[in-house]
């Protein structure tokens, strides 16, 4: 069964910037819509970009112009690249198919944005 692996995550200031990874034990990022979801604490986990096979991407409106989605398929890799960070990108950090897969939720990654 194909597992995906999510780091990258940390503490970082105001304005800062980090790149998240997620890595699958198999070829999966070809096969589907792929995204990246996150919760806070006291939220309902939330859809914040999406890749398609062809390289396609779409973003919420919160992280527009922010963050971005990128994969490797040949790496069974997908990032995420989140710059100008603010506390409120505050959460777990998830890699899923899109629509999500219960089978595929990992651990997740924490981010915290603080001063």
């Amino acid at each position: 069964q194909v597992q995906l692996v999510e780091s990258g995550g940390g503490l970082v200031q105001p304005g800062g910037s980090l790149r998240l990874s997620c890595v699958a034990s198999g070829s999966i990022f070809s096969m589907y819509v792929m995204g990246w979801y996150r919760q806070a604490p006291g939220k309902q986990r939330e859809l914040v970009a999406t890749i398609i096979s062809g390289g396609s991407t779409t973003y919420v409106d919160a992280v527009k112009g922010r963050f971005t989605i990128s994969r490797d398929n040949a790496k069974n890799t997908m990032y995420l690249q989140m710059n100008s960070l603010k506390r409120e990108d505050t959460a777990v950090y998830y890699c899923n198919s899109v629509p999500p897969l219960s089978q595929y939720w990992g651990q997740g990654t924490q981010v915290t944005v603080s001063s």
